[in-house]
């Protein structure tokens, strides 16, 4: 008998992914948690139904999210990440040797322990010396600080849930006050391309729009996401994402990236006219 799992990314579309194995299953305080083993993806994690990464493509979302943003940030050392519990966020930011904190913090610690267990490609780096976890609500933690970080990387599952308190106006002022006077804050923005989703987007978008001088959306292409099409945003006090972009000084670093390129950085952040003239019909003129 064939085993398939299947997400729907609207009520008249899913996506479906043939499964070899069930290899963990748990009903944490939070969310259903799944891993699945597949021939195309490998293994799968899915929160309460929903892809959250595969091994296959897993590379594209966690490059994209911190090498923009570090790239730019020369300075950034230390950084806050909500959510990533699966730990590639921790994995990509630990390769910086000038990083010298990353608090995570994540709502669920059974996501920790699944990751750990079963997709050890990216819980790979969770126990370097400079990371530390708090397993809380991310909402009451950044309450509590103050021009303490100089990068926040949001990366949350979808506004809907558990998570949808991490896309709403209080929480976007809270990052702010939360970073020093040239911080970036980066999280990821959904699919532009169902509706749902773009209004999620736009909604997200209008908040951070708001309350940062600098707010822009950028793109990837990620196979296992809603439509494949993937948007994030880059948001900050003080730095533009192309014009303060010192190529250069990143390829220095001698990088060894599978999706992310200088080029690309720059390419990501040119978006296609039915993107535009939805972000503009959100944003308040300056």
């Amino acid at each position: 008998m064939e085993f398939w799992f299947s997400e729907f990314h609207t009520p008249d579309v899913k996506h479906s992914i043939r499964v070899n194995k069930q290899l963990y299953s748990k009903q944490s305080d939070y969310q259903r948690i799944d891993i699945f083993e597949t021939p195309e993806f490998g293994r799968v994690l899915t929160l309460d139904g929903n892809v959250m990464l595969t091994e296959r493509d897993e590379f594209i979302y966690d490059e994209m999210i911190v090498h923009v943003p570090m790239a730019v940030h020369k300075g950034a050392k230390d950084i806050l990440v909500i959510g990533a519990g699966d730990g590639g966020v921790v994995r990509e930011l630990t390769r910086y040797d000038r990083v010298e904190r990353i608090d995570l913090v994540e709502m669920d610690p059974q996501v920790v322990e699944a990751c750990r267990a079963y997709l050890p490609g990216n819980a790979c780096r969770m126990d370097d010396r400079r990371v530390h976890i708090y397993f809380e609500n991310a909402l009451k933690y950044i309450r509590r600080c103050e021009e303490e970080y100089d990068l926040i990387i949001v990366d949350s599952s979808d506004p809907f849930g558990p998570s949808e308190g991490l896309f709403t106006r209080e929480f976007y002022g809270s990052c702010f006050n939360a970073l020093r006077e040239d911080g970036i804050m980066v999280n990821q923005q959904g699919s532009p391309f169902y509706t749902e989703d773009a209004s999620a987007m736009q909604r997200s978008h209008k908040r951070i729009a708001s309350t940062f001088p600098v707010s822009r959306v950028y793109q990837a292409h990620i196979p296992t996401f809603a439509a494949g099409y993937w948007l994030f945003g880059f948001a900050s006090k003080k730095y533009h994402p192309i014009d303060d972009l010192d190529a250069d000084a990143w390829k220095t670093l001698n990088l060894r990236t599978r999706y992310y390129t200088t080029r690309l950085h720059v390419g990501a952040f040119y978006l296609p006219a039915f993107l535009e003239e939805m972000l503009r019909e959100v944003e308040e003129p300056k």
